[in-house]
């Protein structure tokens, strides 16, 4: 830490403004963490040159799997909702990995865990998804406690899996704010081997110099700032990476809803990626 500190400081020099202090790239942070998911998908954003996440929340996996096989080239990270298939069958996992072994993403499936640990241990692990089998990432609420990690750890640990605590949620009225979202801070520096980050959405409020090794995502992106009728609200990707501090920006509906998804995608990863040169600049 005192290394990060150090090369982040700038001295005044005499005669001459200072120089403000811009952000660490995902490479430089990808140094700052132990945590296996984490390095890998800053060195992967960083290669790539892409920090994109796709929320594909269609309803079967055959239209999970081929909009994985479009937007593959253009992403970071999948996010899915194995529950809506009713088509999810044992060789989803396995053609799925396929897929992001071919195009260099990774899989996050959005399950939102909330049970206490030894209930979450046989959702993660067995039942009709496995989704430990095949998903690098994972996400939970705090709302159990601490247990909650202890379950999801004890079996996604070993597989080099990572999970993300909600911290922030993009929907109006949410209750994730403020003092639960210091918890999950909390909670995640006791964890700094299984926690890779956060779901947030302004973690420049909050985010602390210990946890530049961690990453922020960001759901609720659009090219243009609005909302839905349901309550969710929308940011530009330059205001979550540029303005609120956040790392990866997660799109949902204004790709996979698009006359033509493939285009779609890469206009937003443009956008991403111009936002986070821009914050590093």
């Amino acid at each position: 830490m005192k290394d990060f500190i150090a090369a982040n400081q700038t001295m005044p020099v005499a005669g001459a403004e200072a120089k403000k202090p811009t952000r660490m790239s995902y490479t430089a942070r990808s140094e700052l963490t132990d945590n296996a998911c984490a390095k890998q998908l800053f060195n992967l954003m960083e290669t790539k040159k892409t920090n994109l996440c796709v929320a594909a929340d269609v309803t079967t996996a055959k239209e999970l799997l081929e909009m994985a096989e479009i937007l593959g080239p253009e992403i970071c990270m999948l996010k899915t909702h194995c529950d809506l298939y009713p088509d999810f069958t044992e060789s989803f996992g396995e053609q799925l990995m396929a897929i992001a072994a071919k195009h260099n993403f990774m899989i996050f499936e959005d399950r939102k865990f909330a049970d206490i640990g030894n209930t979450v241990v046989g959702q993660y692990s067995s039942g009709v998804h496995k989704i430990a089998d095949w998903s690098h990432i994972t996400n939970a609420h705090i709302v159990p406690g601490s247990g909650i990690i202890d379950g999801l750890k004890s079996v996604g640990l070993s597989k080099g899996r990572g999970l993300l605590l909600l911290a922030e949620m993009s929907s109006k009225g949410t209750m994730a704010k403020g003092e639960y979202t210091e918890a999950a801070i909390g909670m995640a520096a006791q964890h700094p081997d299984f926690v890779m980050g956060f779901i947030s959405t302004n973690p420049k409020a909050w985010k602390a110099e210990w946890s530049k090794g961690l990453i922020n995502m960001t759901p609720g992106v659009q090219l243009q700032v609005g909302g839905d009728a349901m309550g969710q609200q929308y940011n530009t990707p330059h205001n979550v990476i540029v303005e609120n501090g956040s790392d990866v920006i997660i799109v949902g509906r204004g790709i996979y809803k698009a006359a033509d998804p493939a285009a779609a995608a890469k206009e937003y990863r443009a956008a991403g990626w111009e936002a986070y040169q821009t914050s590093i600049a």
